[in-house]
């Protein structure tokens, strides 16, 4: 066994490890598991992009932003996480209108600080939380997994052949319908029954974390970059391990928000949504 592969075994178990107990403790062990994942993914993204070459002052800027949004979220009030991240995103965002700043600045903010709330919305503090987090990733490392298998097996047209040559409509395709399968079984553990949101809720992830991946592909082939960065012994860096999970869990934050505004109800918890309650 090489050196490398051995490496990335060591890595695995010690990240599964991390993540598991994580999730499985809630509260502030996990929000600090996800403000981590926002401040590390902020880290590697100014880095590929070379924001603090482009603009000092900016790149300042986005890191007081993405702290600020995790230490809130560690310690501030739950509500006010997001209207912070919204305030700090939309004036990089005036300023990349100025032509003062970079548009990869204000990206920057809102993909690291969004995944931080993200995840931190769905696990939440109660049992529904543990639930809808399991259930998120089961259909994104199911995803990922058959995607991977199906596709060298099968082969055919590639799926973006510009982006990521790797990648197959098979793939794509094995990836989704695994992903529905392991969100069917992950509810009939949980509740000992399904319904048509289980299908679409599996269905919307599934293909969000796909496109995740797509997009941390062109970030990294736009800036001639092999991996996100070099934290994550034997795997890159942390971007290239949680591109498709923080993608999926946007669509669930945003599905949820979009869902609010057209029902005029208010949600108990996003964990709850997902689940269909």
């Amino acid at each position: 066994m090489s050196q490398e592969l051995k490496l990335r075994i060591y890595s695995s178990i010690v990240m599964v490890i991390l993540v598991v107990v994580a999730t499985w403790l809630g509260g502030y062990a996990f929000r600090a598991l996800a403000a981590a994942i926002g401040v590390l993914i902020y880290y590697e993204w100014s880095t590929m992009t070379r924001l603090g070459e482009r603009s000092a002052r900016g790149n300042a800027w986005g890191w007081l932003s993405v702290v600020v949004v995790a230490g809130n979220l560690l310690f501030g009030p739950a509500d006010l996480t997001f209207p912070l991240l919204c305030g700090f995103a939309l004036t990089a965002a005036i300023l990349a209108i100025a032509k003062v700043w970079s548009w990869w600045q204000a990206g920057g903010i809102f993909y690291a600080g969004l995944a931080a709330v993200a995840l931190a919305e769905i696990r939440g503090e109660d049992a529904l939380g543990l639930s809808a987090m399991l259930l998120v990733f089961a259909i994104v490392w199911s995803t990922d997994i058959l995607a991977y298998f199906v596709g060298r097996a099968i082969g055919g047209p590639k799926l973006a052949p510009r982006i990521s040559p790797g990648k197959t409509w098979s793939g794509a395709i094995g990836g989704t319908i695994a992903a529905v399968i392991a969100g069917i079984g992950m509810t009939l553990v949980f509740f000992s029954q399904i319904s048509l949101w289980t299908l679409v809720i599996a269905l919307v992830l599934s293909v969000s974390s796909q496109i995740g991946d797509l997009f941390e592909s062109f970030v990294k082939r736009r800036f001639g970059a092999k991996d996100s960065s070099q934290l994550i012994p034997g795997h890159g860096g942390v971007m290239d391990r949680v591109d498709g999970l923080v993608f999926a869990c946007f669509a669930a934050f945003f599905l949820a928000i979009a869902y609010t505004g057209w029902s005029g109800r208010a949600l108990g918890s996003l964990g709850g949504f997902l689940l269909g309650f």
